[in-house]
């Protein structure tokens, strides 16, 4: 059994390996940050890789967050129903919170599909609006994605501490999904974000 409070573990072998994958990549141990090899990886890299990066994180984050919501306050709703089965249909609501997390990122990745334009590159290279509107569908796919997955969180815990309020008094049903309303809220934020940073894509001049 290896002892992880021992420096070395927890310490000395992380900064080894990631000071020998530094040096095997930017392959010059004298600069700290290579810029220019940095420009160089992400000038060669194709913007729909990107797009497409973006628009797979979008949907997936989101329904990876809906899918643990739910599988919070679904066991949480399922085994305090043994009990007390009137909570059944009323706290239902839970997971229609965390599902309407997943068709968030369903509608954000349906949006940023519609950006993707076809270009062609230059002698091999794409035109800095290519790479911008690339980098902008990225952006807007991973901000509404991990929004989501946390949102889906954060409804999944407070809909199966609902569940369990409920079940010991069914007056606390209502004030605690006001809270699970915020909580439900947040992932529009990622969403309005993500629908304004692709707003302005444009593949060409």
């Amino acid at each position: 059994m290896v002892d992880l409070t021992r420096p070395i573990v927890w310490f000395y072998l992380p900064v080894t390996i990631t000071w020998i994958c530094f040096v095997i990549s930017v392959g010059n141990p004298q600069y700290f940050i290579d810029y220019n090899w940095l420009w160089l990886l992400f000038r060669s890299m194709s913007p729909y890789f990107w797009s497409a990066l973006g628009v797979a994180l979008a949907v997936g984050m989101s329904i990876l967050g809906a899918a643990w919501g739910i599988f919070i306050t679904g066991s949480s709703l399922v085994g305090a129903a043994i009990r007390v089965p009137r909570i059944t249909s009323k706290n239902l609501i839970s997971v229609i919170f965390c599902e309407a997390v997943a068709i968030y990122g369903v509608i954000v990745a349906i949006i940023l599909q519609t950006k993707i334009e076809r270009v062609d590159p230059v002698d091999g290279v794409y035109d800095k609006y290519a790479l911008a509107a690339g980098y902008s569908i990225f952006g807007s796919g991973v901000t509404c994605g991990f929004a989501n997955l946390v949102c889906g969180m954060c409804v999944g815990i407070v809909g199966s501490s609902c569940a369990l309020s409920d079940a010991q008094n069914s007056t606390l049903f209502v004030k605690i999904l006001v809270v699970e309303i915020f909580g439900s809220a947040l992932g529009l934020f990622g969403v309005i974000i993500g629908i304004i940073m692709s707003g302005g894509v444009k593949w060409a001049a």
